[in-house]
Parts: structure tokens; C-alpha cells; sequence
């Protein structure tokens, strides 16, 4: 049986911190609401790469699971265009979840770099990304090829 795997987008595959840096701002949730903002993000270090090796692992099943800001509608679009951009459009075809309750959702592993949205009530194990134990898209990979 294929582990189920939920993949955050901002702050896990996509630098969001990055580009707000760019931009000049310094706070994180008045930032989402940019227009524009979520289609031009630039992807993490590693996260390509890492994200496509488990989509060709036959023990994962993967779904990128996120959070999009409700007060800007587009930024639901610009995740979807996001993932199709940066990923064999056919391996991750209708495997974009957006949701404020990460908690509801059933699997093995949710890889999320914030507490928020329910990521740390998810019943499966919450891989926090960008923390001491799991810093980058390398010791993520390593924990994985190991469970």
C-alpha cells in the first residue's frame, strides 16, 4: 500500500519568504494578498528535484496540499498554474488540495514548514519543514527513503 504524502507549497517548494524579501516587506500574512504573488514565486532549493523523485517512487503517492489566502481569489489559480509550471503536468494532474484544515485530511506524511491551517493536528506525521530536524529538501529525502 502507497504512504500518502501531502507536500506544502509556500515555504516548501515555493520561496514565498523569498519574494516578499524582494519586494521589501517584512510581514508574512499581509503579504498573500499581492496580486500576482503566488505566480511568480521561486522554487525552494532542492524542492524540484525532491518532489519529482518521490512522484516516481511507486511506495508515494503525492499531493501538494495548501493553504490559499481566501481574500485573494487569484492566488488559488496561480497555485494551480504554479505546480503545472514546475511539474510534469500529467504526474500531478488533479493533485492539488487547497484547504484552511489540514488536520482533515487522512495520510502518512505532511511535509509543511508552519504550525497553521491544522498542519500540526494532522493525525499522520507532520515533517516540519525548515525546523532543526528536518532544515531542508535532503534530510526530508533521507528521513523518507528510510520509513
Amino acid at each position: 500500500m502507497k504512504q500518502i504524502v501531502y507536500i506544502d507549497m509556500d515555504g516548501v517548494i515555493a520561496d514565498f519568504d523569498r519574494s516578499i524579501r524582494e519586494l521589501g516587506l517584512s510581514e508574512y500574512d499581509s503579504a498573500d494578498i499581492i496580486p500576482g504573488l503566488f505566480a511568480s514565486l521561486h522554487p525552494i532549493e532542492g524542492a524540484i528535484e525532491s518532489v519529482n523523485q518521490l512522484l516516481a517512487d511507486p511506495k508515494f503517492e503525492v499531493y501538494f496540499l495548501s493553504a490559499a489566502p481566501w481574500d485573494n481569489p487569484e492566488a488559488w489559480m496561480h497555485k494551480r498554474l504554479w505546480i503545472s509550471n514546475h511539474f510534469n503536468s500529467k504526474k500531478v494532474r488533479k493533485r492539488l488540495i487547497l484547504s484552511h484544515q489540514k488536520q482533515l485530511m487522512i495520510g502518512d506524511y505532511l511535509i509543511d514548514d508552519r504550525a497553521k491551517n491544522g498542519a500540526s493536528e494532522f493525525l499522520g506525521q507532520w515533517i516540519h519543514f525548515g525546523s532543526t530536524s528536518f532544515p531542508d529538501w535532503g534530510s526530508v529525502m533521507t528521513y523518507l527513503k528510510q520509513s
